[in-house]
């Protein structure tokens, strides 16, 4: 499985814990040169660890995705270093956990800048790097709701639609054929994700929701989008009952309105 990414430049944001932890943990081998990225360092540093114990060769950086300065200083550093990226995995992302009638647009917006703006911004100012590699994957991890809307998700699942109908114009336009695009929607996985989703007042949520604790774990999660990578794949599901909406929505949408509204939320 891994041979895809020996001496290969693999770029994950998010990388201090769940889904993006699972990322690096799967794919570092030896002569893998893998570059984490999270505001969270000390935990990077765990991940860091992991990862060289497998071979891996691996930088940490501090990025936050919301601040367009702290992108243009990563990237600013990243150039100053690397001279291609093969990999990119857009993972860094916040959740929500409010009503929309009730979440004030600020909320909205710092959603949407984590979410969409952060994601574009990063990928547009990693371009020339990624044109450099003989053969680049942008993997986009967005989520089951960037398919149909979900009650206490406003903010997220328009972020997610918004980020996902963004790419595939890219892709649609894309005039490079070494630059492949993946988009992966995970649905309930296994991580701290509902701990920090915003509140209505913009709080964390801090609290482990019950189907995200009954969720597909961080690592099979991350084997997944691994072996959909290496299939070229352009889109990947990592979901358990979750996908039933998604075909619910798309071909028996009177169906999917009802079901939806009776759903434990959480």
């Amino acid at each position: 499985m891994h041979t895809y990414f020996e001496h290969k430049t693999v770029l994950i944001t998010g990388a201090s814990s769940g889904i993006g932890k699972a990322l690096a943990e799967g794919i570092a081998n030896k002569g893998t040169q893998l570059i984490l990225a999270a505001r969270r360092l000390d935990e990077l540093a765990k991940t860091k660890s992991i990862c060289e114990a497998k071979g891996a060769s691996c930088k940490i950086l501090f990025l936050d995705i919301a601040d367009s300065k702290s992108i243009e200083d990563f990237v600013l550093t990243i150039k100053q270093n690397n001279t291609h990226i093969d990999v990119l995995i857009n993972n860094a992302g916040i959740s929500q956990r409010s009503q929309a009638e009730e979440t004030p647009i600020a909320v909205d917006r710092k959603i949407m800048e984590v979410n969409f703006f952060g994601q574009i911004n990063l990928t547009k100012s990693l371009w020339p790097l990624l044109l450099n590699a003989p053969k680049a994957n942008i993997v986009l991890i967005s989520s089951v709701v960037g398919t149909f809307g979900f009650p206490q998700r406003s903010a997220y699942s328009a972020s997610k639609h918004a980020l996902e109908g963004f790419f595939e114009s890219w892709m649609l336009e894309n005039k490079h054929p070494q630059v492949f695009f993946t988009t992966v929607s995970p649905g309930r996985i296994k991580t701290n994700i509902s701990f920090s989703a915003l509140k209505s007042d913009g709080t964390p949520h801090a609290t482990m929701d019950e189907g995200q604790a009954k969720g597909i774990s961080a690592e099979v999660c991350a084997k997944k989008i691994i072996e959909g990578v290496l299939r070229n794949k352009r889109k990947i599901y990592v979901a358990k009952g979750e996908l039933v909406l998604v075909i619910l929505r798309k071909y028996l949408p009177f169906i999917y309105f009802r079901l939806v509204k009776k759903l434990k939320l959480s």
